[in-house]
């Protein structure tokens, strides 16, 4: 679900103009990079229950995907971009670090904790569209378009409006910007359905 989380990043870029879009793209990754130390020294791992393929694991993920953890690190995050922009802009990173536990949510499978650890082995949550590929490819598919069609428009507004000179610069600056960044997107889609992600 990378593409996914991209997407969104893409989707809110397009709202939220003075968001650095890599501020976003972290922030809607934030749970799996805190997911990459955990996982390289074993405290978190993964399952293989596929052969390759897209959405092939279970993911035990105890500390960093639990919804109490994405709670408070969507609550800092936010508290900190607030303190850094503004009440908007904090809202805006907050959701979006919370963002990525709901995708999560709807296509792991049964692995997503309550509480770190799974503190009390409370049921576990996932609604598992990983285990039908279409149907999840088509989420994921449109995340991507949409945030393909609203950043790339954004973009070229913001171009339009530039009034100096280099209006003509500008605008070519966007038309590369929106396409590459469409491409980037459309190749991190093309890694999750190969299982490369």
């Amino acid at each position: 679900m990378f593409a996914g989380h991209f997407g969104l990043a893409a989707a809110v870029k397009s709202k939220s103009p003075e968001l650095p879009l890599w501020t976003l793209i972290v922030a809607t990754q934030l749970l799996d990079v805190l997911f990459v130390p955990l996982y390289v020294s074993g405290i978190e791992t993964l399952e293989i229950v596929d052969q390759g393929g897209y959405g092939h694991a279970i993911i035990h993920a105890d500390y960093t995907h639990s919804l109490l953890v994405a709670l408070v690190l969507s609550l800092v995050a936010g508290w900190y971009a607030l303190k850094k922009w503004n009440k908007r802009n904090g809202i805006v990173i907050g959701a979006m670090v919370f963002s990525h536990w709901i995708l999560d949510l709807l296509v792991h499978r049964v692995d997503l904790p309550i509480l770190p650890g799974n503190l009390g082995d409370l049921p576990l949550l996932g609604f598992s569209l990983w285990k039908y590929p279409a149907i999840s490819i088509m989420l994921e598919v449109l995340l991507i378009a949409l945030g393909i069609v609203l950043y790339f428009r954004s973009v070229i507004a913001r171009a339009r409006m530039n009034t100096s000179s280099n209006h003509k610069n500008s605008l070519n600056k966007a038309y590369t910007a929106g396409i590459v960044f469409g491409g980037l997107l459309i190749l991190s889609l093309i890694t999750d359905i190969l299982g490369l992600g």
